[in-house]
């Protein structure tokens, strides 16, 4: 039996990983905003689901509530980096205080956490840390530039995070969803305050689209979480995993254009060499 922590478990991809977790067997400790959403997490199995009540945007409390997991669990095997929320508007309508609000917690508060855990993973030599980031940390699309900037730079920091804790007996895995069928592009999606018209018709097409696709997103959050059960368990370990059609196909589509422009301007890259 493994002992996960999982972030953002109240609700969505979250919830539907913990609850794929204790199906087989294991114990999880889940970290909720609200105590009735904590209450609800733990009804889901009794003496193997617990909460905390977490914040992540308070960076602070990073270290004790993974102190009292560890408390209740033991010991963390699999930490999982999931809470984070939506961001709709166009880079110059986004306030410096709304960017700022969200990096706190899509990756401000996922690096707190991942910092919280690492050292009793680094003792024990083992231990999991699965991050989610999103399509969208591939692929940007106007209108969603500041979230999209928040899973680039999440991609990094698991992509490097890898590197230096593989040598350590950690593994590390980034899982880059596209649509799912949660609360995302509802509950879960934000505005920039400041609307410009002369982006009604290009920038404000983001929220347009995923207003107009609530509850028939492709992804399937049970699948979802199935999938990266089974991306876990796989040998040699998985180190990235998209999920859904869409994040394949617009996975695909950028890194085509991106690799059509480095074969465009190959001489030209290679032109700044010293002579010989």
């Amino acid at each position: 039996m493994a002992n996960w922590m999982i972030t953002g478990a109240s609700n969505g991809l979250g919830k539907a990983l913990a609850q794929a977790v204790l199906a087989q067997g294991d114990s999880v400790v889940g970290t909720c905003r609200r105590e009735p959403d904590a209450e609800a997490f733990e009804a889901l199995a009794p003496g193997r689901a617990f909460s905390v009540i977490l914040d992540v945007s308070d960076h602070d409390a990073a270290a004790g509530a993974v102190a009292a997991a560890e408390k209740v669990i033991d010991r963390i095997d699999t930490l999982v980096n999931n809470a984070g929320y939506g961001m709709v508007g166009a880079i110059e309508e986004t306030s410096i205080a709304e960017a700022k609000a969200l990096f706190d917690v899509n990756l401000w508060g996922a690096i707190a956490m991942i910092q919280a855990v690492l050292p009793a993973m680094r003792a024990r030599r083992s231990g999991r840390i699965v991050n989610i980031t999103s399509l969208s940390g591939f692929a940007p699309w106007w209108g969603t530039g500041i979230y999209g900037a928040s899973k680039y730079a999440f991609e990094c920091i698991g992509q490097t995070l890898a590197q230096e804790v593989r040598p350590l007996g950690i593994q590390v895995i980034n899982v880059a969803p596209g649509g799912l069928r949660t609360s995302f592009a509802s509950g879960g999606l934000v505005e920039a305050a400041r609307q410009i018209p002369d982006y009604d018709d290009g920038a404000r097409q983001s929220k347009q689209s995923l207003v107009a696709g609530r509850g028939r997103e492709h992804g399937d959050p049970a699948k979802a979480a199935a999938a990266i059960l089974i991306a876990l368990a796989a040998e040699p370990a998985a180190q990235h995993l998209f999920l859904g059609e869409d994040a394949l196909r617009h996975a695909n589509e950028h890194f085509e254009l991106i690799e059509g422009e480095m074969k465009r301007w190959e001489t030209l890259s290679l032109s700044i060499a010293h002579d010989a």
